[in-house]
């Protein structure tokens, strides 16, 4: 059902794109849009992970390196039936993790080195079990995707003009507006799928260690660490993959609508309620 409902959200945003495309390009319009968006999936699918790993400098490390994360995330995984994911440290003083990879099978976990050093050992194990829930839900794909479906519908927009298809002439108020709306709404709906499923997955964390209280303990001590500064290298474009927002600082006017994160005392008070139900 998940991989189901992952591939729907793809078709949506690939029919998104493609809708787009005709709207400022007529058949022409099309036609690219449709291409972009084949290449963006094929891309999307293969490549994203090694992308965002390498961006944010990420190191593999192995049972010998650093054994207490490991055995944390290989008790994890046995106990959520999903396959070990590589385990992966972010040399960044800022405490923040995700997840990321095309499937289960190809997955990869990684946590700053600043996260390692604020949190204790249970609220670690309930970050990771909030990543994992990521992985078997297969929410690194859809985020890595509506991400770079998002980015292809703003330039698409951004070079509209220059294909029109002159058989196809529309009025210019709308092909502006178009142009100005169209990546308004690809951003919304990534964010939307993005904070949706941020609450399944601190659900998930919870029911997987047991302990709802950990990942509020953590969530708290994450969200008041990310509020005095950014994580390095840190993009808009890849800040939905976090366990919390890297630029929750900078959120000041509709922090609801565009923030790729629910607030996170709406995800504590969500915990609180999934503790009383798990008691």
């Amino acid at each position: 059902m998940e991989l189901f409902k992952t591939f729907f959200l793809m078709g949506a945003m690939t029919l998104l794109l493609v809708w787009a495309g005709g709207m400022l390009g007529g058949q022409q319009g099309m036609t690219i849009a449709f291409l972009i968006a084949l290449g963006m999936n094929f891309f999307s699918y293969y490549n994203s992970d090694k992308l965002v790993l390498h961006h944010y400098n990420a190191v593999e490390v192995s049972r010998a390196k650093a054994p207490g994360l490991y055995a944390i995330v290989e008790r994890l995984s046995h106990k959520g039936e999903v396959p070990m994911p590589k385990v992966y440290i972010i040399p960044d003083r800022t405490p923040n993790a995700f997840a990321t990879g095309r499937n289960p099978s190809h997955a990869a976990v990684a946590v700053t080195e600043g996260l390692l050093e604020l949190l204790d050992e249970e609220e670690v194990e309930a970050v990771l079990a909030h990543e994992l829930s990521h992985v078997r839900h297969y929410d690194i794909l859809i985020g890595s995707v509506a991400a770079t479906m998002a980015g292809a519908i703003a330039l698409l927009a951004q070079f509209g003009i220059f294909f029109r298809d002159n058989s196809n002439r529309q009025n210019p108020i709308v092909m502006i507006a178009l142009m100005i709306i169209m990546p308004l709404v690809a951003t919304v709906i990534q964010m939307a799928v993005s904070r949706n499923r941020e609450f399944i997955a601190d659900e998930g964390a919870a029911r997987l260690t047991g302990h709802p209280e950990w990942l509020q303990r953590a969530l708290a001590k994450l969200d008041n660490y990310a509020r005095r500064g950014d994580l390095a290298h840190a993009t808009q474009q890849t800040a939905h993959m976090f366990i919390i927002n890297p630029f929750s600082g900078h959120d000041i006017s509709f922090k609801e609508l565009f923030s790729t994160h629910p607030s996170t005392q709406n995800r504590i008070d969500r915990l609180e309620q999934l503790k009383q139900e798990l008691r």
